[in-house]
């Protein structure tokens, strides 16, 4: 694998390598020193053009878990607000020597056209409302711990909230599906996709139909700013109908998970506190972060010798 810019990209057996690829993460993450020489002298690069929180500082731990150098770039300190282009700003970071760009932008498209300009490799952490690849891989991961399962035939992900500009639902939606789920999408109609009638899912507008079939309950956050382009009337009457309180959670079957990608917006998408749900994953989400971003940097810049450097994280 040369880059890793969505799931689709990915495939199947890609997914499937890479999640098992995690579960070694895991044990090293285990260890009283979570450290392992498997890419050093590799240099991997964060390239972030928008704000995040959980995404870099996993990538970058994972990079110093696997012994590589770490490279990231300020844009608010940086030539890019002397007019430098994003084409200048990477062909000048390649000049200096790295192996790894993790990128962070808002317009669609980025990981592919600067995979043009490097000869590096390009992981997509986030391109405008297209993908989001590893969260993709964290959020399968965590279910196939939580419920110990490999596939996901016969369980049903209902993903709620603002699909229409959510990176997360898209990619989750592609690898889901992959794994055997059935994806279920609940949202006011001004925040799904115009194209959804084409994707392999079921749409509903009431969560309160859908609760008691959900395996799987992936609750998006609400942006403020949709309040302000029109696309929900307000914040108040978009908890009623699509929030989860305590009466929703009653609704789930016994079983079923509750996630978020975080950061979340308490008293919106979450009337709960999550930390009170014994079926909650969103604590595991951030945890296992680190783990499925080290089998995506390993299993990038490990190279010809991937099987003798897997022996370095295989206990």
């Amino acid at each position: 694998m040369k880059h890793l810019r969505s799931i689709d990209e990915l495939g199947h057996d890609g997914l499937v390598r890479l999640l098992n690829l995690t579960q070694h993460m895991v044990e090293v993450n285990r260890r009283p020193i979570p450290k392992v020489p498997a890419l050093r002298g590799r240099t991997v690069v964060s390239l972030f053009f928008e704000d995040s929180t959980r995404t870099r500082l996993s990538f970058e731990t994972a990079a110093k878990r696997l012994s590589a150098d770490t490279m990231t770039f300020s844009v608010s300190t940086s030539s890019v607000n002397k007019g430098e282009s994003l084409r200048d700003t990477v062909e000048t970071i390649t000049d200096m020597g790295v192996d790894a760009f993790v990128i962070r932008h808002k317009s669609t498209g980025t990981p592919w056209q600067i995979s043009e300009w490097t000869t590096a490799s390009v992981v997509n952490a986030g391109d405008g409302w297209h993908q989001h690849p590893t969260q993709a891989l964290v959020d399968c991961f965590t279910v196939r711990e939580a419920l110990g399962v490999e596939r996901f035939d016969g369980l049903t992900l209902t993903i709620v909230g603002d699909i229409k500009h959510s990176r997360v639902a898209r990619s989750n939606i592609s690898a889901f599906s992959m794994l055997g789920a059935k994806v279920v999408l609940v949202a006011p109609p001004t925040l799904l996709p115009p194209d959804v009638a084409h994707w392999p899912v079921e749409v509903s507008n009431r969560l309160d139909d859908v609760l008691a079939r959900t395996d799987i309950l992936y609750m998006l956050r609400l942006q403020s700013e949709r309040m302000a382009q029109g696309h929900v009337p307000n914040l108040r009457e978009y908890a009623e109908l699509f929030g989860l309180d305590a009466k929703r959670v009653a609704k789930l079957p016994t079983r079923a998970v509750v996630m978020h990608p975080g950061p979340m917006n308490r008293g919106v998408e979450m009337l709960v506190d999550p930390s009170t749900l014994p079926n909650s994953l969103i604590h595991q989400q951030v945890s296992n972060g680190v783990a499925v971003r080290m089998a995506v940097l390993f299993d990038l810049l490990a190279g010809e010798s991937s099987a003798a450097n897997l022996q370095q994280v295989t206990p």
